[in-house]
């Protein structure tokens, strides 16, 4: 019988799967690093035949194997920058674009301040994290060294409300799965709960705010009701205190937050009129404000609600107007542009095409792009340039710690 033949790792892939090149297609093997040779095994599996690559490691994580919260915790701190800094050299490669990249910035450990867990209840058994990789199973963590300490302490508090919620409507006798968003604010932890289909009875919702008030939670929020308040839980900029939604989106780490405003507002100058475009509740746009007139637009209107209520009670800011608007439809025109001197944009993960090829065509002579997504944040750049605009340094912000996403920041100018 045939050996079987020995698969040579060659580079690490997007996803930092190591990658074998073959006639046809890369073949894709999970936690493989470039120098390790695998051979399939009969179950579909790969088994590592050569000895562990020396920028192999021990995993920080007892889920590491099977959760699908990270990717590469195998990989030593030297390779692993590498990796992720060439998602970015890639993405703007593809685009035929020449950049300068600054030192990769990252965040320690349990730094990571939202979460958006799976809950699944059957029965009395309550398993709570993440998706496993590759799989529809849900993982129950024990324990996770990305995510802020005072969510992992609550995971057990998490559990109960969850438990609480099926047995108040009634369904324990067929599984319930729920979604958590979890964010450790300044006052507490700020919980919305979404999959009950209704809003709780009223039976049940003394028993849940027990429950809050015993996790120590700020504020539970369960299908868009609001169960229990406690406190406020806000959000800390340089510029004032923003009190989120429940379940809003801000950035996932308070001190890469920090580090991108610092690189926005080196960004953007002496400029005297921003616009901040999907700015969300405005973590960006109240510093901002301390030495510009700004325009901030999102499609969120109760993002924009908080905004304009921290505006309100911010002191030392210039005037900051909010404007409801789906940029993705309908994205500023040239025409709108010439009221701003700077554009500062933080779009979702499918970037700001529209929006770029407006101010392509506008008067706008400096933009601060910023994205989790290499590839659109690429994309867009190419169109700028195409337009007469240089790009700066490109900043890589490792926030997503050990998964294969990263946030970068790049200035752009055009001469007069």
């Amino acid at each position: 019988m045939a050996e079987p033949s020995l698969l040579t790792i060659s580079r690490l892939g997007r996803d930092g799967d190591g990658v074998v090149e073959t006639t046809s297609d890369p073949l894709f093997i999970p936690d493989a690093l470039p120098g390790e040779s695998f051979v399939a095994t009969a179950d579909g599996r790969y088994e590592r035949r050569s000895a562990p690559s020396p920028d192999r490691v021990a995993p920080v994580c007892r889920h590491f194997e099977v959760c699908g919260g990270c990717a590469t915790q195998h990989m030593a701190p030297d390779l692993y920058r590498t990796w992720k800094t060439d998602l970015i050299r890639s993405a703007f490669s593809m685009q035929h674009l020449e950049i300068d990249l600054a030192p990769l910035y990252s965040v320690p450990a349990h730094s990571r301040r939202r979460a958006a867990l799976t809950a699944h209840v059957a029965g009395q058994a309550v398993r709570l994290g993440y998706h496993g990789r590759r799989s529809h199973t849900l993982v129950d963590l024990a324990e996770c060294p990305v995510l802020a300490d005072p969510i992992v302490t609550a995971l057990p508090a998490l559990r109960d409300l969850a438990r609480a919620l099926a047995e108040g409507e009634g369904s324990l006798r067929k599984p319930v799965e729920l979604r958590l968003a979890v964010a450790a604010l300044t006052d507490g932890l700020d919980i919305a709960v979404e999959g009950t289909g209704s809003a709780p009875a009223a039976r049940i919702i003394a028993q849940l705010a027990q429950l809050a008030r015993r996790g120590g939670f700020a504020r539970l929020t369960v299908d868009g009701v609001i169960v229990c308040a406690e406190r406020t839980p806000t959000l800390l900029t340089s510029a004032g205190a923003i009190a989120p939604p429940p379940g809003a989106f801000f950035q996932a780490v308070a001190e890469a937050e920090q580090h991108m405003s610092a690189l926005i507002l080196e960004g953007v100058g002496k400029s005297r009129r921003v616009a901040d475009l999907f700015c969300g509740s405005g973590t960006f746009t109240l510093p901002l404000a301390r030495r510009a007139r700004v325009l901030a637009i999102d499609s969120d209107k109760a993002a924009l609600e908080a905004l304009a209520h921290a505006a309100r009670f911010a002191t030392g800011l210039k005037p900051i107007e909010t404007r409801w608007r789906d940029l993705y439809a309908e994205p500023l025109s040239p025409m709108e542009l010439a009221e701003v001197d700077a554009v500062v944009f933080d779009p979702p993960r499918a970037g700001a095409k529209a929006q770029a090829e407006m101010i392509a065509r506008s008067k706008v002579r400096t933009v601060v792009a910023v994205s989790c997504n290499p590839a659109t944040l690429a994309r867009d750049c190419r169109t700028l340039a195409d337009a007469g605009f240089t790009l700066g340094p490109i900043h890589g912000i490792d926030q997503f710690l050990w998964a294969p996403h990263i946030e970068a920041v790049v200035t752009l100018t055009r001469p007069r």
